[in-house]
């Protein structure tokens, strides 16, 4: 994007603008931070005054701004190298600082003064807003190559797996890949995940094991029915739930149970064709939108609940992986 072009948009997604009519913002690590943890960067503006109308007022000084914007990029981890421009425009300054994006193992940039959990912004449409302790893992996850499904788990054993089961896992994977079809179960357990160096992997036990809350009791999904639309609002009566349940098993029971539950608390409209005299039903939310969704999260979060400033956050799935659209008259959908 040309410098000039800059005067005649809004904040965006890679675009930020501040007057500095006055002096430097004291506060622009949020944006420096969200800026460098996307792909594409994005460039601050100096010198137009968004509280007023988008008024351009130009900068105080543009040599000492520079300055000051380089001293709080040095604040940054890792530090946040801007390139500034000076743009003169009807007598007037305006400074640039066009922000890049830092690679993946660099990730996440974030504000000394605050720390890693504070101090790292992820930018959403014209905002910074902190970026979430799932987030930040996930970053650190990627640079130290953490692979938590194949966590072996010692308290299990092979013998203690459902072997019905797993012995039909075994049948479909030797249908389906020729290769492995003349190879003993040892050895596709190991290749598979399923065990690691012997052991029973977090995966096996989550998809084999009789009652995998026994290991690990946090591994569960948390289904509510709140009577509005947050979690905390209460009905009529005072009710906080207008229905609740801990559903547990292995993976594949906990899925049909979090759909059982959707649908013993959504309306089904039934529709007669007038013509045909056919039957139809419609429920409030598509299942299989609910499937996947609930799918999503079973298979990429569960596996946070092992940390424990992470667990809290968990109990209230809406921070990751609320179901915008589970909202009606008869009330709200929430999963942890």
């Amino acid at each position: 994007m040309w410098l000039g072009d800059a005067f005649f948009v809004r904040e965006s997604q890679f675009l930020e603008l501040k007057s500095a009519g006055k002096g430097c913002p004291k506060r622009l690590y949020d944006t420096l931070s969200s800026f460098s943890n996307q792909d594409d960067g994005g460039i601050i503006i100096f010198g137009v005054d968004e509280e007023h109308g988008y008024q351009e007022s130009g900068v105080y000084d543009a040599q000492d701004l520079q300055k000051k914007i380089n001293e709080q990029c040095l604040q940054m981890e890792p530090v946040v190298r801007p390139l500034l421009t000076v743009l003169e425009k009807d007598g007037k300054c305006f400074v640039a600082a066009e922000i890049p994006g830092m690679d993946l193992a660099d990730r996440p940039c974030y504000y000394r003064g605050q720390g890693r959990i504070k101090g790292a912004f992820v930018r959403v449409g014209d905002s910074d807003e902190p970026m979430t302790e799932y987030e930040i893992y996930s970053y650190e996850a990627f640079r130290k190559k953490y692979q938590d499904d194949l966590r072996e788990i010692p308290r299990a054993s092979f013998a203690s797996l459902n072997q019905e089961t797993l012995k039909t896992y075994l049948e479909k994977i030797r249908e389906g890949k020729p290769k492995l079809s003349r190879l003993p179960d040892e050895e596709i357990c190991e290749l598979m995940s399923i065990t690691r160096n012997g052991e029973v992997t977090l995966s096996a036990v989550l998809l084999f094991s009789p009652y995998p809350q026994a290991y690990f009791p946090q591994l569960c999904i948390t289904a509510v029915v709140v009577p509005g639309k947050e979690l905390g609002e209460t009905g009529i009566l005072g009710e906080r739930f207008l229905d609740n349940r801990r559903i547990e098993g292995t993976l594949p029971e906990m899925l049909d149970g979090a759909i059982q539950f959707v649908r013993k608390n959504m309306k089904i409209k039934t529709i007669i064709d007038p013509d045909t005299g056919k039957r139809t039903d419609h429920t409030d939310y598509p299942v299989e939108a609910v499937r996947e969704a609930v799918l999503n999260a079973l298979v990429h979060r569960l596996w946070k609940a092992f940390h424990k400033r992470c667990y809290a956050k968990l109990i209230v799935m809406q921070s990751y992986c609320r179901i915008h659209w589970f909202y009606g008259k008869s009330g709200s959908f929430y999963f942890a």
